[in-house]
């Protein structure tokens, strides 16, 4: 019998879990881009717990083991910033990555002033720029450079939108 991911909130006792699971997530980013000092993989896990105290703080679990996370927290100007969503490598391309990209979403507008979402990524990541752009994000302005090697991709939707979609 097979088990269903299932997300919730994160809690204080996951956070070196998403932080090992980070670790290893993005280190095909940082091999796409050349560059290993890239900060989630240089981020403290203090830095990771007050992260889990400002902010939503999701996880996926496959029974009780941690195979995703995404971050968010919405500023004062009603912009909701996500960030660092990961999926473990055995458990990409099957759809986890949308699911736990609604699911901050709608937990971001909940109870919030959240009028936009925005993200980001790197320019040569095609599979989360298409990710992004299918679940209805729009790249606003140019790409920031930030490295000779790595310029940053940054996406937005409104907030309705992700309402919208996921009670469709």
């Amino acid at each position: 019998m097979g088990m269903s991911v299932t997300i919730s909130t994160a809690a204080e006792g996951d956070a070196e879990n998403i932080l090992k699971l980070q670790y290893l997530c993005y280190q095909s980013e940082a091999a796409l881009y050349g560059d290993y000092s890239i900060e989630p993989l240089t981020q403290s896990l203090d830095a990771l717990r007050a992260e889990l105290a400002e902010g939503t703080v999701l996880v996926a679990r496959l029974g009780d083991e941690l195979v995703g996370s995404v971050r968010g927290v919405v500023d004062p100007d009603g912009i909701a910033r996500i960030a660092k969503l990961i999926v473990h490598p055995r458990m990409q391309r099957h759809g986890l990555g949308g699911r736990l990209l609604r699911a901050i979403e709608l937990r971001l507008a909940d109870g919030t002033e959240a009028k936009r979402y925005r993200l980001f990524t790197g320019h040569r990541s095609e599979i989360n720029l298409r990710l992004y752009r299918k679940l209805g994000y729009q790249q606003v302005g140019a790409a920031e450079e930030v490295t000779r090697r790595l310029s940053l991709v940054y996406m937005e939707k409104p907030a309705s939108a992700a309402t919208y979609a996921a009670s469709a």
